[in-house]
């Protein structure tokens, strides 16, 4: 199938007061969206970060793709890489988001390709007439579960940028127990997750055991994005022996996280300390993480990361998926990478509660159950809105993000804030 012509649209998402380990998220969120056009006039559809990086080498490779073939992605990698190394001169580490691990510097490369590939199976898929999952080897279950994402934050009122959100303040347990009572009627999550690393831990602490309370039975974690210190990160293992279902990312480094394991048994989850193929393999070897939260965004895409979970299989780790604030094109590449892998130990994450805005046709996806239901439709199952597209892409072009930076924005409100690491 031949390529006549790739369209990327940068656009901006309205993203609540979500506070975490680097501040707060800024008032829209970034994103790209790509558009690959068959000879046939059918389109295959993707969706990444939106950073300037990122967003520089995505336009750098469009023109080069057209003409190709969709089934080509050896081409596509060449195409990537030929233009990834002037983009990436383009950023330095200073002030990147290392909670945003997909737009580092050192995983442009990745990112971009894994938007294209997307895309490409999409517009492959839908040009076979059937799910993109069937390209995938088929799928294993028919759903796919998520968590209910729960974080502590601020009220909209805060500052005028920030949309009115329908989950208010959550600044202690009993309004994160609330939070995630919402969410849940709401959405039917079968297990919960808090983003910490923001409050006093033992705060943070008795929040799961308020939420443990409050849901008996659910499996819960916590996610302080490695802002703990070793000792911090014991004492709070010590306080929650018992009721988590896996501890993600305490504290900073393999070696932290190896001697957090090693000292208090917990399983420890990550999506900060492995995120490529060097860093799994020192995992490994010093058994520093038991569960890995895979991301196509930028583990390098769909068969990559299905790749990813056999490896996860065969060195007996768990497996799940980390989110970040996204669309429905992204979550759909989410659910049929993951409803054909076969080694998917827990829910995976998703930031799509927190999300109003949608590009898709009828607006946002159903969650039901907590999970997301796959389709008999070609392709991804979804189709692209042009008129909120357009709507989104106008966001962008006014608003005055161009790289997320959460301590810029924490900044505005604590003029004296530093991003310190661990902070407690």
């Amino acid at each position: 199938m031949k390529i006549s012509a790739i369209r990327v649209t940068p656009i901006a998402i309205r993203d609540p007061a979500l506070l975490n380990a680097a501040g707060v998220h800024e008032p829209f969120g970034l994103r790209s969206i790509i558009e690959v056009e068959g000879a046939n006039g059918l389109v295959g559809l993707g969706e990444t970060y939106g950073d300037a990086a990122l967003l520089s080498l995505l336009t750098r490779c469009q023109h080069g793709l057209a003409g190709g073939s969709a089934f080509d992605l050896h081409r596509l990698w060449q195409q990537v890489q030929r233009h990834a190394a002037q983009a990436m001169a383009q950023t330095t580490a200073h002030g990147e988001m290392e909670l945003a691990p997909g737009s580092l510097s050192s995983h442009l490369a990745s990112s971009a390709y894994s938007a294209f590939e997307v895309a490409f199976l999409d517009l492959q898929a839908r040009t076979l007439g059937i799910p993109l999952v069937d390209l995938l080897g088929g799928k294993v279950r028919d759903k796919v579960a998520y968590s209910a994402y729960l974080f502590y934050k601020w009220n909209a009122a805060v500052d005028p940028e920030y949309a009115p959100d329908p989950y208010g303040e959550a600044l202690n347990p009993a309004q994160i127990v609330a939070q995630a009572q919402s969410m849940i009627a709401q959405y039917g999550f079968e297990s919960i997750k808090l983003k910490a690393g923001v409050m006093d831990p033992m705060q943070e602490a008795d929040a799961i055991l308020a939420l443990k309370a409050a849901f008996p039975g659910r499996p819960l974690r916590i996610d302080p994005n490695g802002n703990w210190s070793l000792a911090t990160s014991l004492k709070v293992a010590d306080r929650l022996q018992g009721s988590l279902e896996y501890y993600e990312d305490p504290t900073p480094t393999l070696e932290g996280m190896a001697q957090v394991h090693r000292a208090s048994g917990m399983p420890l989850a990550t999506n900060m300390v492995v995120t490529n193929w060097s860093e799994l393999r020192r995992a490994v070897q010093i058994d520093a993480v038991q569960i890995l939260l895979s991301d196509h965004h930028y583990w390098g895409g769909l068969r990559a990361t299905q790749a990813l979970a056999k490896t996860c299989e065969a060195f007996g780790l768990g497996l799940s998926m980390h989110s970040n604030s996204h669309l429905g094109i992204s979550l759909m590449a989410m659910t049929h990478l993951a409803a054909s892998v076969q080694h998917l130990s827990y829910a995976c994450d998703t930031h799509y509660p927190w999300q109003s805005d949608e590009v898709l046709v009828g607006g946002k996806l159903p969650i039901v159950g907590g999970c997301v239901h796959l389709t008999d439709k070609p392709g991804l199952g979804v189709e692209l809105d042009p008129h909120k597209l357009a709507e989104l892409h106008d966001a962008f072009k006014s608003c005055r993000i161009r790289t997320r930076n959460d301590v810029a924005q924490m900044q505005r409100y604590r003029p004296d804030w530093r991003q310190i690491k661990p902070r407690f």
